[in-house]
C-alpha cells in the first residue's frame, strides 16, 4: 500500500509541477505579444500623428492656392501681369525710363 500511496503522491507533484511550468510558460507567451502589440501601437500612433500633420500642411496649402486663385482673378492682377510680361500701359500715361 505505501509503494502505492508514493507513487501517486510522486505523479500528483510530477503533474502540478507540469501545469505550474504551462502557465508559466503561457504567461511568458502571453508576456511578449503583449510587448510586441505596444511596440506596434506606438508605431501606429506616430504614422496618425504624421499623416495628421501632413493633413494640416495640405490643408493650410490649399487655402492659400485658394487664396492665390482668387487674386489671379482680380483686375489688380490681370493689370499687374499686363504691365509686367506684355509692357502695356493705359493710353493717358507717360512712362519715364531710365538712361544708362
Amino acid at each position: 500500500m505505501r509503494v502505492i500511496q508514493g507513487t501517486k503522491k510522486r505523479k500528483k507533484r510530477a503533474g502540478l509541477k507540469t501545469i505550474t511550468v504551462m502557465v508559466l510558460i503561457i504567461c511568458g507567451i502571453v508576456t511578449y505579444s503583449r510587448t510586441q502589440l505596444d511596440d506596434e501601437a506606438a508605431e501606429l500612433a506616430r504614422q496618425i500623428e504624421s499623416l495628421n500633420r501632413q493633413i494640416d500642411e495640405e490643408e493650410a496649402r490649399t487655402a492659400e492656392i485658394e487664396e492665390e486663385r482668387a487674386y489671379v482673378q482680380t483686375k489688380k492682377y490681370i493689370e499687374e501681369m499686363a504691365r509686367e510680361k506684355l509692357g502695356l500701359v493705359y493710353p493717358d500715361e507717360i512712362i519715364f525710363e531710365e538712361e544708362e
